[in-house]
């Protein structure tokens, strides 16, 4: 990939996971202020499947596969990850839940060694390692760990099977139709839980909010889906590690957050290791690319 399409892909993954951190960020003042994360996260899955679906392109000879178990399993994962990480934003600071969330991409890697016979690379392996030790700085397991910092680790958790799941059926059905099909499941998996839950007094700042958190991650998933085109997944999947970046930013100027200074080692040390893998991959394509002349 030329300097140039490099740069391009770079500034649309930044823009794509700010816009989700933008969305946390108003997930987070609603649940902060007493309102149920679950119900939180229904309204974004419903309002982001009603913006996205005329953009889809879904026909008719395609709603069947919402029924494949894959699929449903894929939807179970996310809509369970952005619940818990909508709970975990309830009392800790949108850097240190981010922080923990990227357990995700280890458990992925583990399972993709586990159940889809992936072979382990020696080099990769360091680099998850270094991000797991980032993510046990931020999370100080039994050094002050909370409940939340447990809900964004099994967020993340979840998150890493949803990945998984994607590489699964990715090969088989359209991207538009991937990201449709987690708002659509997502939807109709929590909204009894919506329905039933405890339903905030509607005003026009929670309107605002409700609009922000479902805007925000429609937008930022939609532009990924568009990064996806543009290059393989492996080069994408590193630049996902800006998304600290936007989390540190938002969370000091809206809630006055800032890391403490194991968590910003933390951070470091994940964000080293999301930068360590975009270089590896690089040099691979490269590679890859002369040994193909």
């Amino acid at each position: 990939m030329r300097g140039i399409e490099l740069a391009g892909l770079i500034a649309t993954v930044f823009g794509a996971v700010t816009c989700v951190v933008i969305g946390d960020t108003a997930g987070k003042l609603m649940t902060s202020s007493g309102i149920d994360p679950v119900w939180v996260a229904w309204t974004r899955f419903g309002l982001a499947a009603l913006v996205l679906l005329p953009f889809s392109g879904l026909t008719r000879a395609e709603l069947p596969r919402l029924l494949d178990w894959r699929v449903v399993l894929r939807g179970f994962f996310i809509a369970a990850g952005i619940s818990c990480i909508l709970t975990a934003l309830r009392t800790e600071p949108l850097a240190n839940v981010f922080g923990a969330f990227f357990i995700g991409p280890v458990v992925a890697y583990v399972l993709a060694i586990l159940f889809l016979g992936e072979r382990p690379a020696p080099l990769r392996s360091l680099l998850l390692a270094v991000g797991f030790a980032g993510v046990m700085l931020v999370v100080k397991p039994g050094f002050g760990a909370t409940i939340g910092m447990a809900f964004a680790l099994t967020a993340g958790t979840f998150y890493g099977a949803y990945l998984v799941m994607t590489r699964v059926v990715s090969g088989q059905v359209r991207p538009r139709f991937l990201l449709l099909s987690q708002l659509l499941l997502g939807t109709a998996m929590l909204t009894p839980f919506g329905l039933g839950g405890d339903w905030p007094g509607m005003t026009w700042t929670l309107a605002g909010l409700v609009a922000i958190s479902a805007g925000g991650s429609a937008m930022g998933n939609f532009l990924l889906v568009m990064a996806s085109r543009r290059a393989e997944a492996s080069l994408i999947a590193p630049l996902v590690y800006s998304q600290l970046l936007s989390a540190m930013v938002l969370g000091a100027l809206v809630f006055g957050d800032w890391p403490d200074v194991w968590a910003l080692a933390g951070l470091a040390l994940i964000a080293l290791s999301g930068v360590g893998s975009l270089l590896v991959g690089q040099r691979q394509a490269r590679l890859a690319g002369q040994g193909a002349a």
